[in-house]
């Protein structure tokens, strides 16, 4: 596993300069991310099946032990107030339980049975997507859960940092970056996390957009929980349709703050009409928007 490999070039490093010390560590961070490039296509065709699936009403299921656990946490968590994935369709399966998401659990990442248990506890099917992440690739806890998912027909994506590592055979979508030895040796949590945190931020990110919970660039779905993000989709309706402030804090009121709904309202429908009309799109904003926009005179 070269993530767990030595480098002569870093033996010296604790009597370095600290700015010779963190440039060392930036390297290694820009390296990372470039190591993700080669992914692009594997994270590509993985977001397409993942987002028909979860068209047919699946859930996103995170797996991971550790460093991988965590970033599979912090990107699912950030997924209802972006985008407004229902929280009810996330579930995360971390080695050890949810304390060890702040606290490390000895052992846990190494019982295969806790990784299959928790996959026929949330009773796995096919229409869920299962994303597993390991450095090493070779966890036992999240290689065990998704063989479980896979037997159960679901989707399964495995992100390793190392070639040939048994989590990428025991997967439907394997996603590699190579992100190779650490500045700090076996320390994961630097380059190979960075990389991973980089991947399942494009994965789900695409999973969202081609959900329809994109339109342009903007966060059409987020939810508009303060002052910020209530301006913020005044700005993005008037954006949409290019009306004028008044109007857009209009239409969102009539629309109880749907910014989708709102747009169209904007527009000129009705808010019954404008709701009507995304649900004959399963809530994608563009198609709603060609559809008035052929019926106009």
């Amino acid at each position: 596993m070269t993530t767990e490999n030595f480098s002569t070039r870093f033996q010296g490093l604790d009597s370095w300069p600290s700015l010779d010390i963190l440039s060392a560590f930036y390297e290694g961070q820009l390296s990372a991310v470039a190591a993700v490039r080669p992914a692009l296509p594997a994270i590509a065709a993985a977001a397409e099946e993942a987002a028909a699936r979860l068209r047919q009403g699946g859930r996103l299921v995170y797996v991971g032990a550790g460093t991988s656990g965590r970033i599979g946490v912090q990107d699912g968590t950030e997924l209802p107030p972006t985008f407004n994935w229902p929280d009810d369709k996330l579930i995360y399966l971390i080695a050890g339980g949810e304390g060890a998401i702040i606290r490390a659990v000895e052992n846990a990442e190494d019982s295969i049975e806790e990784g299959t248990e928790g996959i026929r506890k949330a009773e796995i099917g096919p229409n869920d997507v299962v994303i597993g992440a390991a450095a090493s690739g070779s966890t036992p806890f999240t290689i065990a859960a998704l063989k479980e998912a896979g037997s159960r027909g679901a989707q399964t994506i495995g992100v390793s940092n190392n070639a040939g590592a048994p989590i990428l055979e025991a997967c439907s979508h394997p996603i590699l970056a190579e992100t190779g030895e650490e500045v700090i040796a076996g320390s994961t949590r630097m380059k190979a996390g960075t990389a991973q945190k980089v991947i399942l931020n494009l994965l789900s990110s695409l999973i969202m957009v081609r959900l329809g919970r994109v339109y342009g660039g903007l966060m059409v779905d987020m939810r508009a929980t303060n002052a910020k993000l209530r301006r913020r989709s005044e700005i993005m309706v008037s954006q949409i349709t290019g009306c004028d402030d008044a109007t857009a804090i209009e239409a969102l009121g009539q629309a109880d703050g749907d910014l989708k709904t709102a747009a169209l309202i904007a527009l000129g429908s009705q808010a019954s009409d404008a709701q009507a009309t995304l649900t004959r799109h399963g809530g994608n904003l563009r198609e709603a928007l060609a559809e008035i926009a052929k019926t106009k005179p």
